[in-house]
């Protein structure tokens, strides 16, 4: 469904996007995640055809957007991170406008405002003032407006920003039930956590460039792979026998750090890969050390978009 090869965007001698190179399949529920300035919403107002890249290309559904911005947009729905609303105008008015200015017809303006309304729960506030609605729903009704023209691609910079936990919740409700319909959904966000919970799969980019990109479980299981060793003595086997643990494992050339977490809990750092896991939990039985728990200490979210990023 969207294609980005080598999108670059330079401001002078700031390069805001570099070489960006990404695919993602119909269907899909798609996180763009980065911290502040990683290029992020610079790459959406590019595929919104707001602005031009400096270099590169992209496709939605084949359209190049930048030789054929004009039928791109007739493809691509795109909610910006800070929107603007017309006060004097009711839900169902405002999602009328927006129909008028794609020039669909009168009964389907109708026809998609009332399911749009539904859609994003607020059909109890088509006659409502939008200027009545709290900030969640005004950030749905625009999702809805986005969604008018009934795009193939939705482009979403951080449309749960400032919501309170209920508000996240209908949101990501609401997108998992556009991931049904068949929509592509593209979704920015620099909360890596909040990404993971709704998304099939995310793109990482920092200082803008690409730093990762495939499934969540891929990424843990990336980072997981690097996390320290956790082994736990048995209970009350004493302090001697921690530190003969601790030294046996400081004399192996992978071992790289020691801390001791716990009375029984060592904390290892090594170099390698599962058979140097392997090598030191048998050195550490055949020393005697009385080890009843041996494995990779878990590293949630927040950590390995440290880790992917260069911060931790």
């Amino acid at each position: 469904m969207l294609r980005i090869h080598e999108l670059t965007k330079k401001y002078g001698t700031l390069t805001a996007l570099d070489g960006l190179n990404l695919e993602i399949g119909e269907g899909q529920l798609h996180g763009f995640v980065g911290p502040n300035g990683a290029g992020k919403t610079t790459t959406m107002r590019i595929l919104a055809t707001l602005m031009k890249p400096t270099s590169g290309a992209a496709f939605v559904a084949g359209t190049d957007i930048v030789r054929e911005p004009a039928k791109a947009r007739s493809l691509i729905g795109y909610m910006p991170d800070f929107f603007g609303v017309y006060d004097r105008l009711k839900c169902s008015e405002y999602l009328d406008f927006y129909g008028r200015c794609y020039r669909i017809a009168g009964s389907d303006r109708q026809r998609m405002t009332q399911q749009l309304l539904a859609l994003v729960q607020l059909e109890d506030k088509a006659d409502a003032y939008v200027d009545s609605l709290s900030r969640g729903m005004k950030q749905r009704l625009c999702l809805a407006r986005s969604l008018i023209h009934d795009p193939k691609l939705l482009i979403l910079d951080e449309p749960a920003s400032g919501m309170d936990p209920r508000a996240r919740a209908d949101m990501k409700g609401i997108l998992r039930t556009l991931r049904e319909m068949g929509k592509t959904v593209l979704i920015s966000s620099h909360i890596l956590p909040e990404l993971s919970e709704m998304c099939d799969s995310l793109t990482i980019l920092d200082h803008g460039r690409l730093v990762f990109s495939g499934s969540v479980g891929a990424l843990a299981d990336k980072m997981n792979g690097n996390a320290p060793l956790d082994i736990r003595l048995r209970e009350g086997c004493g302090e001697e026998a921690v530190e003969a643990a601790a030294a046996r494992l400081k004399e192996l050339p992978y071992v790289t750090e020691i801390l001791q977490e716990e009375p029984c809990l060592l904390r290892v750092r090594v170099n390698g890969e599962e058979d140097v896991c392997a090598d030191a939990l048998q050195q550490l039985i055949l020393s005697g050390a009385p080890v009843c728990d041996f494995h990779r200490a878990p590293m949630n979210l927040e950590k390995v978009f440290m880790e992917v990023t260069g911060d931790a």
